[in-house]
Order: structure tokens, then C-alpha cells, then sequence
């Protein structure tokens, strides 16, 4: 069987290392310039060098996004930039704007160009267009039912295809977002211009709204059921996972998880789960079916907002928006991730990521294989110090654990209140 490659995002360089070794086939990464996540740390040319050489060595891919809707002054400096990407050896680049597309084959002919799903590509005849530009691959439009995938899968049969199968949704669905231009954009001529699709979208979608009338001014008639206000904007995050078989069967080649902004640990436990989906699928498709809701369940241990299947058997509805919140369900934190162990000693080392303390009990999530959970008997800072806690962000410790952990490992601890 042949499986959709699994792409996992990456706002740096240690959430790249995570992907990998928690089974990404392709991590997507942005540089400093002409990204879709200005506000992600994002990756400078050692980086992503230091990147790509990481993933390689491990046989996996590395796409670089350059997704902005471009204007003019945009334009100058990219030609030297696809240039250096291709030198480097990135895998593939990712762009949206036909210009932008144009300028990038001309200054780097052989390297590969996916087309964003800011493209907003909802059919065959479109994405047989791109295929035909010399597009590798084309990243459909997230309003597609999973049918409408399918459909374009036979339609468009030499055409590479890619959709989104888990994290946060905008109410522009392919991220084409104007909200956020026009409400924080800033008018006057000594003020920076912020720009959603450059990268610094300030997130309206999530923010508390009312209802004004016009005769009326001063009085706020919130739209809700309680007094908390109401989210109206505020979608729920896309999860898939039920949905592998059908992913496959519509011969997509590769299935992609949102989250360049989040956390070493949401990276390893969105891609894990997907990567345990797609191989449990391979090895017992008839069987899926009854495993689904045990992968479900682990992405409910990465933060979420509630899930939603968006698009793909059926449009939205008001079911669909999260009204009483805009933060997000945390089931488990992030408590360290292991640096080294020592086998003779039963010893891991361990990057504090959380405070816990003696006698608390943390979880262990591993690359691979089942988690375990123990409790902290003992532990020592750097210097063999015995500690009763790790208050210190990033604090070094030498944790005794009851069984081995391997070098990238994640502790987490469940949330009690």
C-alpha cells in the first residue's frame, strides 16, 4: 500500500529535530522573510542548513514555505533567496502568488514548487493548470469535502495532491484573511502596516464580540447564551484522523498537520498519532475502523480547541465554533525533554519545559512505543546537588528512571485541576 507522506510543522529548529524523530516523512518550515508565520521564531540560514542536514541524514524532506501575497517592493531579494534554497538542498519550496511562482522557476528551475492552499485550488481543472506550470504538488483548499478530494484524485490523476488534516481553522478557510487587515491595520504613514497575509495576522477570528445598534450607540447586546461573551468566529481545530482510509484510497500524497506557532511537545503528539494511523492502516486496513478513537484520544493530550471534521463529509455548522472560549483545552503539559541517558545508571537528563517536583508523577511519551508513567523519586541538578523541584525554565536535571528513554524523549504530566 502506498501511504501519503505525513508533514508536520516546524517554527524552529528543535520542533523540526521533534518531527523527525516522532515520524514525520517532510517537516515544512519557514525562513525569515515571505512566510505565512511572521510571528513564528522560524529559521536563519545556519538553521535551516542545520535543519536540512538533520532530516536528510534521516531520509526525510524539508519544505520551505514563501506563501505571502506578494506586492511589488516583496519581489526584490527573492530570486537570490530560491536560489539559496535550492543550494541548500531544501526539498521543495511552497508559494501562492503566480508571480511569486514564476520568479521562483526562473531563479531556480530545478528546484520543486508546491502550490499553497492559500492558491485557494478547490478543482481538477486548476490543479491540472499548476501541474502543467511545472508544479510539484498542489496543497487543496480546506473548504473540499473529502469526496471532492477524490474526485479531483480522478480527475487530475499526474497531478501530486496535499491536504490539511489537523490543527486550527480561520474563518479563511485557505487563509485568505481580510479580517484582520481590516481591523488592526494601521492608517497612518509612521506606523508598521500590519499584513494577515504576510505573515502577522493578529487573530480576530478569536476575539469577543456584540451587537450594537445603530440608534443605540453605547450599548452592547452580546450575542450569547451566558455572560461570557461569544466567539462567533472562533472555529474548533480540524482533526481527520477517522478519516485515513478515505485519505488514502483518494491517492493524495500528502496529508498535513497546521501548527508551526506550537510547542516541541504538540509536534510530537499530532505526529505521532497521525504516524501511528497510517502504518496501523497499512498493516490492517479491515481493522482501522476500531482503533480510530484510540488515536483521537492521543490528540486530545496535545492543546486543542475542541475538534471538528471542517469540510470533509459535510459544510459546518454553528456545532463547529467554539462560543464560550477562546483558549485552549489543555489535557497535559510539557514537562521536560531528554537530552542523554545513561543505561549503566538507570539516569536521564532532562530539560526542564515545567515545574514538577518530587514525588509528582510524569509520564513518559516516547518516539516509539507505548508511554509509561512513574514517579519522580528523586532527582539532580547539573552540578549532582539533590533537588526537590525543577522551578528553573530549561533547568538541567539527572532524573533515575524506572525504564530507558532515548535522546528527544518528552515527559508530560496530566493536568489534575
Amino acid at each position: 500500500m502506498k501511504l501519503p507522506e505525513l508533514l508536520s510543522p516546524a517554527g524552529d529548529l528543535e520542533r523540526l529535530i521533534t518531527a523527525v524523530n516522532y515520524g514525520a516523512d517532510a517537516v515544512y518550515i519557514g525562513g525569515g522573510q515571505y512566510s505565512l508565520r511572521a510571528n513564528a521564531r522560524n529559521f536563519d540560514t545556519h538553521e535551516m542548513e542545520a535543519g536540512l542536514r538533520y532530516a536528510h541524514e534521516r531520509g526525510r524532506k524539508v519544505y520551505v514555505t514563501a506563501n505571502i501575497f506578494a506586492d511589488d517592493a516583496d519581489l526584490d531579494g527573492m530570486a537570490p533567496f530560491f536560489r539559496h534554497l535550492y543550494e541548500m538542498g531544501a526539498d521543495a519550496a511552497i508559494v501562492s502568488d503566480p508571480g511569486v511562482f514564476a520568479l521562483a522557476r526562473a531563479a531556480a528551475p530545478k528546484l520543486p514548487l508546491h502550490i499553497s492552499t492559500q492558491a485557494n485550488t478547490t478543482n481538477s481543472r486548476a490543479v491540472s493548470f499548476w501541474h502543467e506550470q511545472g508544479a510539484a504538488r498542489v496543497i487543496l483548499a480546506r473548504e473540499l469535502s473529502l469526496e471532492q478530494v477524490a474526485d479531483i484524485g480522478r480527475r487530475a490523476p499526474k497531478a501530486e495532491t496535499e491536504v490539511f488534516v489537523h490543527g486550527a481553522m480561520c474563518i479563511s478557510m485557505s487563509g485568505r484573511c481580510l479580517l484582520s487587515n481590516y481591523m488592526t491595520a494601521q492608517k497612518a504613514a509612521h506606523t508598521r502596516v500590519r499584513d494577515a497575509n504576510k505573515g502577522d495576522c493578529s487573530q480576530p477570528c478569536r476575539w469577543k464580540y456584540s451587537l450594537t445598534e445603530e440608534t443605540r450607540l453605547g450599548e452592547h447586546m452580546p450575542v450569547y447564551e451566558d455572560d461570557r461573551g461569544t466567539y462567533i468566529y472562533n472555529s474548533k481545530d480540524l482533526c481527520l484522523v477517522e478519516f485515513i482510509p478515505e485519505l488514502v484510497r483518494a491517492g493524495v500524497s500528502g496529508l498535513k498537520i497546521e501548527g508551526r506557532m506550537k510547542t516541541p511537545y504538540y509536534v510530537a503528539v499530532t505526529t505521532k498519532a497521525y504516524r501511528t494511523a497510517l502504518d496501523s492502516y497499512a498493516a490492517d486496513p479491515e481493522g482501522y475502523a476500531a482503533n480510530s478513537a484510540v488515536y483521537a484520544r492521543e490528540l486530545e493530550k496535545a492543546s486543542h480547541r475542541g475538534f471538528t471534521t471542517g469540510f470533509a463529509v459535510a459544510r459546518p455548522d454553528a456545532g463547529q465554533q467554539v462560543y464560550g472560549s477562546s483558549s485552549y483545552i489543555r489535557t497535559h503539559e510539557f514537562m521536560g525533554v531528554v537530552l542523554d541517558y545513561d543505561t549503566e545508571r538507570g539516569v536521564a537528563v532532562v530539560e526542564q519545559r515545567g515545574k514538577f517536583s518530587v514525588g509528582d508523577v510524569l509520564e513518559a511519551f516516547p518516539q516509539v512505543g507505548e508511554g509509561w508513567s512513574f514517579t519522580v523519586g528523586e532527582m539532580f541538578d547539573a552540578d549532582g546537588l539533590a533537588v526537590a523541584s525543577a522551578p528553573h525554565p530549561k533547568q538541567v536535571l539527572h532524573l533515575p528512571t524506572p525504564r530507558p528513554l532515548r535522546k528527544y524523549d518528552i515527559l508530560r504530566r496530566e493536568v489534575t485541576s
